[in-house]
């Protein structure tokens, strides 16, 4: 099994200044699928793999992370 490189949030903004921790935790928040208040489903963004919880703290798989993103701008240019 491949080791993974995790941070932690804060961690995370540090080494990777183009994102701050509110939007990583924003993207966090939203990363998996749930039902609102009037019991619509909402789709989340899919980066639930890249988030790993260990009690109440959140890490961030760099390398999954990264393939996230890669992911996204691949499904925008063929929208």
């Amino acid at each position: 099994m491949e080791s993974r490189i995790l941070f932690p949030v804060p961690q995370f903004a540090e080494k990777n200044r183009a994102w701050t921790q509110a939007a990583l935790r924003a993207l966090i928040l939203n990363a998996e699928d749930r039902v609102n208040s009037r019991d619509e489903r909402i789709a989340g963004n899919g980066l639930s793999p890249a988030i790993v919880r260990v009690g109440r703290k959140v890490l961030i798989d760099e390398k999954a992370f990264l393939a996230w993103i890669v992911e996204q701008q691949k499904s925008r240019k063929a929208a």
